[in-house]
């Protein structure tokens, strides 16, 4: 999303609930906690605002429906959890967890993601509680760009964004990193994007960094766009910055795809590289300083 075709309340909405979510994690994290636990709480406030394409304002399917996607994992263990196509969690990023710590699986997906979830007292919704309007003027408008066979015009680019993510580095020395979407506007026939998939759209490791991605999940999987940025750091010794930069802004961009990255390093280094006209995104240190940006500044 362009940061100059963002109106100030939207902006200001979107600032308020980054803010949100960085000082929750914050505060978990100055009180000792885990990064699993910040980064999964800072997600969950995400998740409930109408305004990110992730739990409450998940993006239309074809079907006029919702279904959501959503990974997590810890750098400190490599474990992981991940589900796809679930169509009735409120937080995804939660089941994802469950299925890290009370599983022997990495994925689950649908019904069976779901009936696993309900087995742990996982929150379940109607569909109905996925519905937003802008979300469904997105759809609207790309069934119309369907019918007129203008589906690949350049317009297409704003199906993919607005998934939720974050990064953290605990004062253990212990990273995270967790992920969530809705996935793609008008996607048909169970369609599942990266961020579900551990090495595309989340990847964590102790050894180098943690990194969460939004943008359009095929080209985040063919690339690997977060396992490729931690292999950078730890066969070719680059710094987060510049592993990031040649990711997204050589790799990705030179197979035509789009969106950007958060990452945080060992040492608690940052980068947010993105190639389109704007991303919401924030982070705070540990000073306490809280920042939130929106273009390319």
């Amino acid at each position: 999303m362009s940061a100059d075709k963002m109106s100030p309340e939207f902006k200001a909405e979107s600032e308020k609930v980054i803010m949100a979510a960085l000082k929750e994690g914050f505060d978990i994290l100055e009180a000792g906690g885990t990064s699993i636990d910040a980064i999964q709480s800072a997600i969950n406030i995400m998740e409930d605002s109408h305004i990110f394409n992730a739990g409450k304002g998940a993006v239309f399917t074809h079907e006029g429906t919702h279904e959501l996607d959503a990974s997590i994992m810890d750098g400190s263990s490599l474990n992981t959890g991940a589900v796809a196509g679930v169509k009735h969690t409120k937080n995804p990023i939660d089941l994802a967890r469950l299925v890290m710590e009370k599983s022997r699986h990495v994925m689950m997906a649908g019904d069976g993601a779901e009936t696993f979830g309900k087995q742990h007292g996982i929150e379940l919704v109607d569909q109905d509680y996925f519905f937003t309007e802008p979300q469904k003027k997105a759809l609207d408008r790309a069934l119309a760009e369907e019918d007129s066979q203008a589906s690949n015009s350049p317009q297409d680019n704003y199906r993919y964004f607005g998934t939720v993510g974050a990064v953290a580095l605990d004062k253990k020395g212990n990273l995270a990193a967790g992920t969530s979407t809705g996935g793609m506007t008008n996607k048909r026939f169970g369609r599942v994007g990266d961020s579900p998939i551990i090495g595309a759209g989340t990847y964590a490791n102790n050894n180098s960094c943690a990194v969460s991605a939004t943008g359009h999940g095929e080209y985040f999987i063919r690339l690997t766009i977060a396992r490729d940025i931690a292999a950078l750091m730890e066969y070719k010794d680059l710094s987060v910055e510049e592993a990031s930069r040649i990711v997204i802004h050589e790799k990705l961009e030179n197979l035509g795809g789009k969106g950007g990255v958060v990452v945080i390093d060992r040492t608690g280094k940052i980068a947010m590289p993105f190639n389109t006209g704007g991303m919401r995104r924030g982070y705070a240190d540990s000073n306490g300083n809280f920042v939130v940006k929106f273009g390319r500044d």
